[in-house]
């Protein structure tokens, strides 16, 4: 093909040259030219250009290559004409034939490339896809499917609310409305599938989407982040079903790495709690930052098995970065922390479920309380530097024995920080977490696939929620800009109601008989929750993610435990509230 446009091009520019007629004496000097093009173009191909390589047809790489070779048979060519008498042909020939040459080879490629994707053949149980979202993700992944015939995703339409890219086509599809047209794209298009190729999309986006596609009959598949994409170019096989956490965000976060490394990295780091859902992830999170040693405790060994095996991809339970200890025994969690000597603790450990501890407020002090303080005591007797205590949004205004609990937790730890000038104690709040155990995500899922019903407490019940790693990024990133004292809130977006999530998870099982039962608000319990006490003073911090208020400090050695009949109304004095219950 390449010796042919060398053919066409010195031809053509001779003609040029000589006003469009090309007299018999040059006829040797052109056929002369051509034999010599040729034999360059082919040979300086071979050793220094695109043919001792199988490019992809049209790629940078073959283009580069080719201009290469290219160039260097023009100048040869060049300096033959001007060298060589057989070669009889204008100087000006070699220039513009390069030059057309050139041109021709891309035109080529160009045109070949172009047949071979429209030619793609998708088989005709392929499902038909509207693809919303005409940015790179969007773009990669539309050709990676053209390009595919077994992807088993024909697209067939883009949708973009960028009116700059209402003209768009890419790789023959083209972008044929916004996100309030994709009932009518899908009905002209015969479509069945939505794709929604936007990684970072909001989760307010991706909640009208899928309505708008349940209304249009439409099913859902979304596009992971490009970091959860091996090699980071999406093909069909990167694409999943929708899932509530794309419901609730997926907005990135991005956290100060190097400082959150200054904190970690070649220190001694305790985790309590660390075969729960928050304690886990935190020591999975910690783990990526070299600490010098991750020393992961808790009292259930289960909890500590699935931990080590996650980290390390064993649990043989025979390492001594794991330490089977029960917070409640002080003496014993003070020998543990003499042996391990810490840096930084974060403290995880601790009793969650309301409506357990509204019948059993007592046990919610043991822990919740007595526990922590005997965390606080060991980390002082040792010195630690950092302590972070995980605690809860319900400890805001709290109504209920959980959040009385975290909140004289709170106030102990404030005080903590104010007795050791020389370290760092500070609490960090957030909601309810996906996945976690007992979450009401993991308890639905349970009742759809039984068949029903759902019960929610109230229709117009709604809570914070958060994905589990993300807490945890914004956790140690809350550790490592706190000044000491304060509690730390994280952005929890806006409150989800437990019913649109109920409804939605039902329709993505793809169940039509599984109902929904509403029991009433149990004891304790908010149809909303806070994040903020009525006149806390909310200040920002270095983050965007993270306020900060202040909670008054609470002496570990002015508790006076209560008798076991009067535990409810002794957490409701120490957590500084007046609330004493709040049973509807």
């Amino acid at each position: 093909m390449d010796a042919l446009v060398w053919a066409v091009a010195l031809t053509v520019a001779t003609s040029l040259r000589l006003d469009f007629g090309i007299p018999t004496e040059y006829y040797r000097g052109l056929v002369l030219a051509t034999a010599v093009a040729f034999s360059l173009q082919v040979a300086i191909g071979w050793v220094w250009g695109p043919y001792a390589v199988r490019h992809e047809l049209g790629s940078f790489e073959e283009v580069g290559e080719l201009a290469r070779a290219t160039a260097v048979t023009g100048v040869v060519l060049a300096a033959a004409v001007v060298g060589l008498d057989a070669i009889a042909l204008p100087r000006s020939v070699p220039v513009t034939a390069t030059v057309l040459a050139l041109g021709g080879m891309f035109a080529a490629r160009f045109v070949v490339r172009a047949r071979a994707t429209r030619r793609v053949y998708v088989g005709r149980d392929s499902r038909r896809a509207v693809v919303f979202g005409a940015g790179g993700g969007g773009r990669m992944l539309v050709r990676s499917l053209v390009s595919d015939p077994g992807s088993g995703i024909r697209p067939v339409a883009l949708l973009d609310d960028d009116h700059t890219k209402q003209r768009l086509s890419i790789a023959g599809v083209k972008v044929r409305g916004r996100r309030e047209h994709l009932a009518e794209v899908a009905r002209r298009t015969d479509a069945d599938t939505l794709v929604i190729a936007v990684p970072t999309a909001p989760a307010d986006l991706v909640r009208e989407l899928s309505a708008a596609a349940t209304n249009a009959g439409l099913s859902v598949l979304v596009l992971p982040a490009v970091r959860e994409i091996f090699g980071g170019r999406p093909t069909a096989s990167d694409l999943r079903d929708l899932d509530v956490a794309d419901l609730l965000g997926r907005q990135p976060i991005e956290l100060d790495m190097a400082a959150i490394s200054e904190q970690l990295s070649g220190r001694r780091v305790l985790v309590t709690g660390a075969g729960g859902s928050i304690g886990s992830e935190l020591c999975r999170q910690i783990a990526r930052f070299f600490p010098g040693q991750l020393f992961m405790l808790d009292h259930d060994e289960s909890g500590l098995h699935a931990t080590q095996m996650s980290i390390e991809g064993h649990a043989l339970l025979d390492s001594d970065s794991l330490v089977l200890c029960d917070i409640r025994d002080a003496d014993s969690l003070r020998e543990v922390f003499e042996r391990t000597r810490p840096d930084v603790v974060f403290h995880a450990a601790a009793l969650k479920h309301l409506t357990m501890l509204e019948r059993h407020p007592a046990e919610a002090l043991k822990s919740n309380v007595l526990g922590t303080r005997n965390v606080l005591d060991a980390a002082r007797h040792v010195g630690v530097s950092t302590f972070v205590n995980i605690s809860t949004d319900k400890a805001a205004n709290p109504q209920c024995v959980l959040g009385w609990s975290k909140r004289v937790a709170e106030r102990l730890t404030a005080a903590a920080d104010a007795q050791e000038p020389e370290a760092r104690y500070i609490s960090v709040r957030f909601g309810n977490v996906l996945g976690s155990r007992g979450s009401v995500v993991i308890a639905f899922t349970e009742q759809i696939r039984s068949g029903g019903p759902v019960t929610i407490t109230h229709p117009d019940v709604e809570r914070y929620f958060m994905l589990i790693p993300e807490a945890c990024q914004l956790v140690l990133q809350a550790a490592s800009i706190g000044d000491g004292g304060e509690v730390m809130v994280l952005d929890m977006g806006t409150p989800v109601k437990i019913t649109d999530m109920a409804r939605t998870m039902i329709h993505m099982s793809g169940r039509t008989d599984v109902e929904i039962v509403y029991t009433g608000l149990r004891p304790g319990e908010k149809l909303s929750e806070e994040l903020f006490t009525p006149g806390e003073a909310v200040r920002a911090s270095s983050h965007p993610l993270i306020t900060t208020v202040e909670v008054p400090g609470l002496e570990c050695d002015t508790l006076d435990l209560p008798a076991a009949h009067d535990v409810r109304s002794w957490l409701v004095a120490y957590s500084g509230t007046s609330q004493v219950s709040s049973r509807p």
